[in-house]
């Protein structure tokens, strides 16, 4: 499936350069594959529906997210309306979840409503903790002034960009690694991966002050959310806390 999403990116940014495919296409393609890839792989490292994988169950529910991905990132290209489809992908994997095909990435298991409460107070600080710095140190203030690229951008977190990002750095990454080595060593190379998954992104700023920001801050984020999964059993304290961090990063306009 890896090499099929890197073909098919591939032959769309040749299609765009031959102007047989409009720009936007570009954009579609490389949220699809990057996050594809990753929603994916982490499916296929829970061993996602291994009981029916002979049946190919496992390779379907991959494919279908794949999909939801794709058909999301094509509809809010269309307009702020269209990313609601980013509802897709977090449907169908809260949907996995409920029927215990994703114990392996620490979802649907049982976890306290109060260590998903925990989840949510460390997103709110960091997020807290982000506006200030933003404003004191960079001159960069929350905006009120483009609301409709905001949700736009919220929408694509939660359906895409936070969602795979945790299934895979935490859910799939770290937790192999906690299997095989002490919680340090787990968390350090998830975090790494995590942290460099952004840096080669394309939307994030390049500018030297705010590169740096952005590592300390997707490292803190990440060391935390590998210490709420390892605490809690679950992912989703971890989902709540970086929905709530990229929402605040939202805010400051940032694409």
């Amino acid at each position: 499936m890896l090499a099929a999403l890197l073909t098919g990116a591939g032959a769309v940014l040749l299609l765009v350069e031959l102007a047989l495919l409009p720009p936007q296409a570009a954009g579609v393609a490389g949220v699809t594959a990057a996050h594809g890839a990753m929603l994916a792989t982490a499916l296929a490292w829970a061993r996602v529906g291994s009981a029916a994988s002979v049946r190919g169950g496992g390779v379907a529910a991959s494919v279908v997210a794949v999909a939801l991905v794709g058909v999301a990132a094509a509809a809010s290209s269309l307009g702020a309306l269209g990313s609601c489809a980013y509802l897709g992908p977090a449907l169908w994997v809260g949907l996995l979840s409920a029927r215990g095909r994703l114990t392996g990435l620490g979802l649907g298991t049982p976890v306290s409503p109060w260590r998903v409460a925990a989840g949510g107070l460390i997103g709110v600080g960091l997020s807290a903790h982000l506006l200030l710095s933003a404003s004191r140190t960079l001159g960069v203030h929350v905006r009120g002034d483009h609301t409709p690229e905001m949700l736009v951008a919220i929408a694509y977190d939660v359906g895409a960009n936070v969602l795979a990002a945790e299934c895979f750095f935490r859910g799939a990454l770290f937790r192999r690694g906690e299997r095989r080595w002490s919680f340090a060593a787990a968390a350090t190379v998830a975090t790494i991966a995590y942290v460099l998954r952004y840096l080669v992104d394309p939307l994030l700023p390049k500018s030297a002050g705010l590169m740096v920001g952005a590592v300390f801050y997707l490292a803190l984020l990440s060391g935390v959310n590998c210490w709420l999964l390892s605490w809690s059993g679950s992912l989703l304290p971890g989902l709540v806390s970086a929905t709530i961090f990229f929402a605040a990063y939202r805010t400051l306009g940032a694409r």
